[in-house]
């Protein structure tokens, strides 16, 4: 009865041992499959308005219920709306070609110095060009960054493996 007792105590330390750096653990994957799904849309929309011929924006939409969403979208800017259910919105002629939300409960921030970046028909060209900055509440983060044609290249400041640091 001993022995099993000491065997429980010695468990139990070693679970509870493992719980907080498990919670690390899957924050970073959640950051990590974030910043990939941000990375595949920004090019999926450049690859939309060169296949397509039509100019295709990204607008990122951070409704005050909390959380996230971006809509690839045809149209001017302002055309489409999202909120963080998923759920799109356009005006006009304007077409919602994905929507991606992003739960406040997943614990991943995201912003961009603009709101809506637009990828030119004809050359694939973006403008403006942006820096998407994912983070996560460790402090973690990875920064999407989409050059002016229409390039996405991605980096981390906190050094998260897998990602090149910033410099």
């Amino acid at each position: 009865m001993v022995e099993l007792l000491c065997s429980l105590c010695i468990s139990g330390g070693l679970v509870a041992g493992t719980v907080p750096g498990l919670r690390e653990f899957h924050q970073g994957e959640t950051l990590r499959s974030v910043a990939a799904v941000l990375e595949t849309d920004l090019q999926y929309a450049r690859s939309l308005a060169r296949t397509q011929d039509r100019s295709v924006r990204l607008a990122l939409q951070t409704p005050e219920d909390g959380g996230a969403c971006y809509v690839i979208h045809s149209g001017p800017a302002g055309a489409c709306t999202c909120d963080a259910q998923g759920v799109a919105r356009c005006t006009g002629e304007a077409e919602a070609l994905r929507v991606q939300p992003l739960l406040a409960s997943a614990g991943v921030r995201i912003n961009a110095g603009s709101r809506s970046i637009v990828f030119d028909a004809g050359k694939g060209t973006v403008t403006p060009t942006a820096t998407f900055v994912l983070a996560d509440s460790q402090g973690r983060a990875v920064h999407q960054v989409v050059n002016v044609l229409g390039r996405i290249r991605s980096c981390s400041p906190s050094g998260l493996s897998g990602y090149r640091r910033c410099s």
